[in-house]
């Protein structure tokens, strides 16, 4: 499979800019691969495509504000400083990425907030623009990541080309986030609204909770053109035995398990036993899933539309098909819907 297969070209007034004031107004194209055929629907009218016993799985990671901006010592120059993984807790350790990495060497310093109420020294060179940097911050951990909340700014992806908003904070989260770690938001889950929530529930069909902290490895470019020489960073996964039960007692019942979002399903597909049941997990998962892949746990997915030649666009037609997720994305293009992070859902069955 090649990377020249999942190049498409995208209008750049579909590139929603915004969330919409209510979640689940979006609208929903739902995709039968059996048949391979499209339904225009809304998002609020997903639970009318399943039944009772059904199992919806999401990730309840929690995106926290990753990007900041600083000065470097003696020039004052301002460097963007994504946080893109805590190393070390009591430490204060991170990868970073710098933004211009040419201006930062090891032995640097960085200076945070009006009053430099946080530093951070350049300890080690990871990528072209990764770095390793130890904040030198007196308090605990906790107040640490306070410090971050107050200084950091929602990292919206760069296809967001306004100004980021205060509203940002809330919208760019899922209302069930609940475990603190992602720098990018799984964006299936930003459709479920508290009312959905309900009614699914009042349907009897379950919501069962992982956690997988989403990194921007998830959204690295992919630079080779054969993808079985593509490398995903690591990213933290942690699926509890409650999960599981939910999973597997509907695959032993014979109902769907619906994965909400590709973070979801690549998260089921990383802990598989032998017989086909999801295993508690509790570490981390580098997994890249690209056509052809059997899947073995999901029954379907709700996802929303991805970038071009992106892992996730691939994960995306695995699960449908090559050239069934083509057709689907020229259907959305015509029918106008809304793409990406802020954008409508595609429902695959």
């Amino acid at each position: 499979m090649k990377l020249s297969h999942f190049k498409y070209d995208i209008p750049e007034d579909l590139i929603a800019q915004y969330p919409l004031d209510n979640r689940d107004d979006s609208r929903l194209l739902v995709v039968d691969r059996a048949t391979g055929t499209f339904e225009h629907k809304m998002f609020k009218d997903v639970l009318d495509e399943f039944d009772p016993g059904d199992v919806f799985v999401a990730n309840d990671t929690r995106v926290f504000p990753a990007r900041l901006y600083g000065n470097k010592e003696k020039t004052g120059a301002v460097i963007e400083v994504f946080l893109l993984r805590e190393l070390n807790r009591e430490s204060l350790l991170w990868d970073v990425l710098v933004d211009p990495a040419r201006k930062i060497r090891i032995g640097n310093k960085l200076y945070f907030g009006e009053n430099d109420e946080l530093v951070a020294e350049v300890i080690d060179n990871t990528t072209s623009r990764g770095r390793t940097l130890r904040f030198l911050f007196d308090g605990t951990p906790e107040q640490f990541m306070d410090v971050i909340f107050k200084l950091g700014e929602t990292p919206l992806p760069r296809y967001i080309t306004r100004d980021i908003e205060p509203e940002d904070r809330e919208r760019f989260q899922t209302i069930y986030a609940k475990n603190l770690g992602a720098v990018a938001v799984p964006t299936a889950g930003l459709h479920f609204s508290k009312h959905l929530l309900k009614r699914l529930e009042i349907k009897g069909i379950d919501m069962a909770y992982l956690t997988l902290h989403i990194g921007l490895g998830t959204f690295r470019p992919v630079e080779v053109e054969d993808l079985t020489k593509h490398k995903v960073d690591s990213e933290q996964l942690n699926i509890p035995e409650d999960c599981c039960d939910l999973v597997n007692r509907a695959k032993h019942n014979g109902k769907k398990v619906i994965a909400v979002g590709t973070t979801a399903l690549r998260a089921m597909e990383t802990s598989v036993s032998t017989t086909n049941t999801l295993k508690p997990h509790s570490g981390w998962t580098n997994k890249f899933i690209f056509p052809k892949y059997d899947f073995k746990i999901s029954d379907a997915l709700i996802t929303n539309f991805h970038t071009p030649q992106s892992t996730l666009l691939m994960m995306t037609a695995a699960f449908a098909g090559l050239d069934l997720i083509k057709e689907a994305y020229e259907e959305a293009i015509k029918e106008k819907y809304r793409f990406f992070a802020y954008g409508d859902a595609l429902l695959i069955k």
